[in-house]
């Protein structure tokens, strides 16, 4: 069905909002003037190290804290703790998965969705909906402190996703699963986040790289990075070369590594492990320019045999460690 142009504003409007973010505990202060805003139907990854921030961005975009300054909405709609029509739209799983461990897993979904709200009519339904999205149909009758972690991170999710919200925030879904059990979670998260808007806050970054679309990075109260994945991991790498004269004499090291430090784009090169029979290598830094098609062309002018040519770029690992460390020394 064609959408009506009367329609533009409200598919424009992002799904969260979050302008000038402030909160202290104590003479703590969590959140420093944090910015950001997230669009229908994007899955972001909110990074950072423990103490950044992340949780308590999340608690107050889900209405559970009271930020001292700032706003943050939810569809246009400001969040707050008495702020209904907000909670409405949102689906939260905070870190510890808080739920009634003496409780049986259908009971405690009942009850939830009762107090969600979800009209008698379609509870069923969407009772039914959420269990088998979250694969908890053979647990139904047992009680929830006898589950395993893995089966506990599928009950919380349920009840997020109970009412059908339009968001989803997840605040370190996979913390303590084995293996088999994140695998399990992530392939379930890519699966919510295809149909509504998900900020998944995790220490793993691989699973980020996995599910998300976007990274928000949050270091010492404040936003440091925002961007896609492969974004945030590019312009900045290593080339790593081996190289022999072409007319059987040995190279000399320095000057190959004048040559190599006159390609554009490289910053920095240190030695590296050749090949042995007159062969040098080198590891070749670089924070922009891809260096490849310019080592090339310069072994082609001063008569070097390419023997060997790699790249790698640097990890999401690297880019967050690097940013964090930076941000933490910042007044």
């Amino acid at each position: 069905m064609a959408r009506k142009f009367g329609d533009r504003a409200a598919m424009s409007q992002p799904m969260v909002s979050i302008r000038g973010l402030k909160k202290s505990y104590g003479p703590t202060q969590a959140l420093k003037g944090v910015d950001f805003e997230v669009p229908k139907g994007q899955v972001v990854g909110f990074l950072g190290p423990n103490g950044a921030g992340k949780s308590t961005t999340m608690k107050v975009l889900a209405g559970y804290v009271l930020a001292d300054e700032g706003v943050a909405t939810v569809a246009g709609i400001a969040v707050g703790p008495d702020s209904v029509e907000a909670r409405k739209r949102i689906g939260y799983l905070p870190e510890n998965n808080p739920i009634a461990e003496d409780m049986m897993v259908l009971d405690f979904l009942r009850f939830v969705a009762e107090v969600r709200g979800v009209p008698k009519a379609q509870r069923r339904a969407r009772l039914q909906a959420a269990i088998e999205r979250c694969g908890l149909g053979g647990v139904l009758g047992k009680d929830i402190g006898q589950l395993s972690k893995g089966y506990r991170q599928r009950v919380g999710l349920a009840q997020a996703i109970l009412h059908e919200p339009d968001l989803l925030i997840l605040d370190e879904p996979t913390s303590g699963l084995d293996p088999n059990q994140i695998v399990e979670i992530r392939k379930l998260i890519t699966e919510l986040g295809r149909e509504k808007t998900v900020i998944l806050s995790t220490h793993i970054l691989s699973e980020v790289e996995n599910t998300c679309q976007r990274v928000l990075i949050i270091n010492d109260g404040r936003l440091v990075a925002d961007g896609a994945p492969e974004a945030l991991r590019k312009g900045e790498g290593t080339v790593t070369v081996v190289v022999a004269s072409r007319v059987g004499v040995n190279v000399e090291a320095d000057k190959v590594r004048a040559v190599l430090e006159g390609v554009p784009g490289v910053t920095r090169v240190e030695p590296s492990e050749g090949e042995g029979g007159g062969s040098l290598g080198f590891a070749l830094r670089y924070q922009a320019e891809d260096p490849r098609r310019g080592v090339f062309e310069a072994a082609v002018k001063h008569d070097l045999l390419l023997l060997e040519m790699r790249h790698q770029q640097v990890s999401l690992e690297d880019t967050f460690r690097k940013l964090t460390a930076r941000a933490e020394v910042r007044p």
